[in-house]
């Protein structure tokens, strides 16, 4: 898993010391700091774009977009939703209202694994500060559909701070790279 900041060491070196069996990007990441993924043609790469992505380096990274999108990997159903909350008026940027997150949310299916770039409301989030305020309809999915894992970045909680689970949903926050074991 990679967010927000680029991998401490090359992706292929963790790639080789470990065993990798899916690659995940959540956002606010940039081309250059992924360039090794365009080789890694044997691994699934999934992803979702965050509030400071361009939204235009997957594709030649091979990365699926996963935003309102499933994928089903070794029995797991993956999903995802990007961006942030709406904190500035900027046309390209990967950023809804709480409202527009309900509507783009509310028919999407039970998942395993939900990756997001925000985290659901109230949890990891600052909830004062609009521009790391987590999505309230992302809250209402978890605690209605209750996927089995939530994975996010975007937001610097602390180890004395960091919720890790809202009600069955494991909740695992990700800054630069994070191995991570769902299977």
């Amino acid at each position: 898993m990679i967010a927000d900041r680029p991998p401490r060491e090359k992706i292929k070196d963790i790639i080789n010391k470990n065993q990798i069996d899916l690659i995940c990007t959540l956002g606010d990441l940039d081309q250059h700091s992924l360039t090794d993924l365009a080789d890694i043609v044997d691994i699934p790469k999934l992803g979702i774009y965050g509030n400071h992505d361009s939204g235009m380096y997957f594709e030649p990274l091979g990365i699926k977009n996963m935003h309102l999108e499933t994928f089903e990997y070794q029995g797991l159903v993956f999903g995802g939703f990007e961006g942030s909350v709406r904190y500035k008026n900027d046309a390209y940027a990967k950023m809804y209202t709480q409202e527009e997150a309900f509507e783009l949310l509310k028919d999407f299916p039970k998942v395993d694994v939900l990756l997001t770039h925000c985290p659901p409301f109230g949890i990891n989030d600052e909830p004062e500060e609009l521009a790391h305020q987590g999505f309230k309809a992302l809250r209402d999915y978890v605690e209605q559909k209750k996927p089995k894992y939530l994975l996010h970045g975007h937001t610097y909680p602390t180890e004395q701070n960091m919720i890790t689970k809202l009600a069955d949903t494991e909740v695992i926050y990700i800054f630069e790279d994070k191995i991570v074991d769902l299977f």
